[in-house]
Formats: C-alpha cells, sequence, structure tokens
C-alpha cells in the first residue's frame, strides 16, 4: 500500500516488516477492536470521539482499556513520519495480546498497533447492494468494532461483484440495520432518518455527530426503527461513515434515485462547515 506508515507496540516500523506476534490473541481468534479515523491535512478528525468509542468497545469485549496516552503518541509517530497526509485514513488497532490457542484470553499485555496511509477522496455519491446475510442485533459483540469483521469482507465482496461500492444488511427482526463500515440514512418526507442503535448497527461517529449537528442546521433528523419497505419508498439514501462522510446513494439494488438528492447536499454541507470549524469536535 503506497505511503502507509506503521506502528506497533512503541515503534515505527517498515509497512514490510515482520513483526506480529503468531500467539497474538487478534491473529489467532480475532480478539481486538480497531477505529478507522480520517486524516486531513496530515491531521486526524473527532480523534477524541474515536478513542471514546475504542474504550467502549474494548472493555464490551471484556478486555482492559485501552491506554490513550500510548494511542496518541502512535497516532503522533504516524503522522510525523513522512510527508503530511492531505486525505486519507488512520486505523488503530488494540488486540489481547499473546494468548493460547483457544478463545480463552492470556494474562498478557494489550498490543497496539497504529497505521496511516493517504487514500482516495470518495465521490459524490455510490451504489449500495442489501445483501443476503443479517447482522445479529443480539450478540455479544453487536454495536463494537471489533477485529473479527469476516462477515463484513464477505457481504462487501458481494456487493462489488455488483457493481455497489458498499453492502447494507437487515438484522434478525428485518430492520435495516447498518452497511459493512458505514451507518445508513434515509430522506423520507423533507426528514433524515437513521436506525436506532438498538437495531444492532455501530455508533458511528458521523452519524452521531450528524445527529447532533442537522437540527442546530435546521435540518431535521430523528432516529426511527425502519425496514427495507422505507428503503423502497425514501426519497433519498445516504451513508455515513469517517472516510466518506455523508454521501449520497445513486442507486440502492436495481432501483436509480436522485444523488445528491436536495436533503444529501444540506446534510454534506452542514457537515464540512462544523468539521471545519473543528477537527476535535
Amino acid at each position: 500500500m503506497d505511503g502507509l506508515v506503521a506502528w506497533v507496540d512503541g515503534r515505527l516500523v517498515a509497512p514490510d516488516e515482520r513483526v506480529v506476534r503468531a500467539a497474538d490473541h487478534g491473529v489467532t481468534v480475532g480478539d481486538g477492536v480497531f477505529e478507522t479515523v480520517k486524516v486531513t491535512g496530515g491531521r486526524p478528525f473527532a480523534l477524541t470521539r474515536h478513542l471514546r468509542r475504542l474504550v467502549r468497545s474494548a472493555t464490551g469485549l471484556g478486555l482492559s482499556a485501552p491506554d490513550e496516552e500510548t494511542v496518541r503518541a502512535g497516532v503522533d509517530a504516524v503522522l510525523g513520519a513522512g510527508p503530511p497526509i492531505g486525505f486519507g485514513r488512520l486505523r488503530v488497532v488494540v488486540t489481547g495480546g499473546t494468548g493460547p490457542l483457544g478463545s480463552h484470553r492470556g494474562e498478557g499485555p494489550l498490543g497496539y498497533v497504529v497505521l496511516a496511509t493517504p487514500a482516495p477522496e470518495p465521490g459524490p455519491s455510490t451504489a449500495v447492494c442489501v445483501v443476503p446475510w443479517i447482522r445479529n442485533e443480539r450478540s455479544a459483540v453487536a454495536g463494537l468494532k471489533t477485529t473479527s469483521y469476516a462477515e463484513n469482507v464477505v457481504s462487501l465482496a458481494y456487493a462489488r461483484a455488483r457493481g455497489a461500492g458498499e453492502a447494507l444488511m437487515t438484522n434478525t427482526r428485518g430492520e435495516l440495520c447498518e452497511g459493512t463500515g458505514s451507518n445508513v440514512v434515509l430522506g423520507l418526507d423533507g426528514e433524515l432518518v437513521t436506525p436506532p442503535l438498538s437495531s444492532g448497527c455501530l455508533a458511528g461517529i458521523t452519524r452521531e455527530l450528524l445527529l447532533e449537528w442537522a437540527p442546530g442546521a435546521g435540518l431535521p433528523v430523528r432516529e426511527q426503527t425502519l425496514t427495507l419497505d422505507d428503503l423502497a419508498a425514501a426519497d433519498e439514501v445516504m451513508i455515513t461513515s469517517s472516510t466518506r462522510d455523508v454521501q449520497a446513494v445513486a442507486r440502492v439494488d436495481d432501483r436509480r434515485l436522485q444523488a445528491p438528492g436536495p436533503l444529501a447536499r444540506r446534510a454534506t454541507a452542514v457537515f464540512r462547515e462544523q468539521a471545519a470549524a473543528d477537527l476535535d469536535p
């Protein structure tokens, strides 16, 4: 990956250097958590919120809380190691550390990995595909950002094979839930409507900020249980994520939509204005 900078357990390493411990529980059973943070002008966006969620995910998984100073040192190291990243992706990973080859954990310290790389900026719109697999809103890890991402890998590959840039999933109750790396927002009767956290979706940082910022700009937004019927009836569809911000959806499966529509344009403008005013809201 061009421009990749890596920091592992306190030191910068070459991108191709072999540094992962063979018995790291994050490798053997996916016992870890992570955050993806947008980088603009060489600086991370909303890092404090991401680190709060990292702690929530870790403690929800039964891990000890990651050390914030350690993570911030890694972030500073990778972002300061080369030319400033104009637009890119910062990844913070915390693993269960060295452990046995089963699901039970060892007693060693957590593992820390921080990566940063330039990335292309997202386009104004994308296509999404509803996949045949579901989120389990009653799962032990529902709403946690864990490194056990195999379901997402399979779902996104399914969507991309059908010309879509993101996959959307329902939950066990048939409710609209989320994408593999995004939250979904519908435009219904002039309002922005997004599934509640009880659907099993991740508490996305961009979603959170949109819920906070939109009302002050006169843009109606609310949480509501949604179904695939609502998705089919929506005037507009958007997805939100750390690297997409608010992105309009031009196609849902075979259905084409105006993108960006008026709500998406307003939501995008509000988000950009607020984000430009404060890089760590």
